[in-house]
C-alpha cells in the first residue's frame, strides 16, 4: 500500500488538528479533579488549577496558533503539487514536534518546548518555501 504526498498532507492537517488537544484532555483532567467549581466556571478558574494545567492550557492555545500556520503551509503544498522527501519530513517533523512540544510544556522543560516550537515553525516554513519553488518550476 502506497500513500501519496497529497494524502499525506490533508491527513497531515487532520493529525496537526488532533494535536491541538492532546493539552486540553490534560487541562479537562484536571478541571474534573478539582471538582464542580472548576467545571462551572472554567476560564474564572484558570489561576486555580495545578501548575501543570495552566501550562497545559497556555499549549493548549499555542495549538491553535501553530495549526493556522502549519494547515496554510500544508494546503498550498497540497495545491501547488510539492512531492519531495524534505516535504514528507516537514510533515513528521511538524507533527512529532508539536507533540512533544506540549509534552515538554506541560512536563516544564522550557529548553525543550522551544527547540519543538522552533522545528514546528521551521517544518511550517519549509513547506511554505517548497510551495513557492514549486510555482517557478
Amino acid at each position: 500500500m502506497s500513500i501519496s504526498m497529497p494524502e499525506i498532507l490533508l491527513y497531515a492537517i487532520a493529525g496537526a488538528a488532533f494535536l491541538i488537544y492532546v493539552p486540553f484532555f490534560v487541562v479537562a483532567y484536571a478541571r474534573a479533579k478539582g471538582g464542580y467549581e472548576y467545571l462551572a466556571t472554567p476560564r474564572a478558574m484558570l489561576d486555580k488549577l495545578p501548575d501543570y494545567a495552566q501550562r497545559a492550557t497556555w499549549a493548549h492555545q499555542n495549538s491553535f496558533e501553530a495549526f493556522i500556520i502549519f494547515s496554510a503551509a500544508a494546503l498550498m503544498a497540497y495545491v501547488t503539487g510539492v512531492d519531495s522527501l524534505v516535504g514528507f519530513g516537514a510533515v513528521i517533523a511538524f507533527l512529532v514536534a508539536r507533540l512533544l512540544y506540549s509534552v515538554f510544556y506541560i512536563a516544564n522543560i522550557p529548553l525543550g518546548r522551544s527547540l519543538m516550537f522552533g522545528i514546528g515553525s521551521l517544518s511550517s516554513i519549509t513547506l511554505v518555501v517548497l510551495s513557492l519553488l514549486n510555482l517557478n518550476s
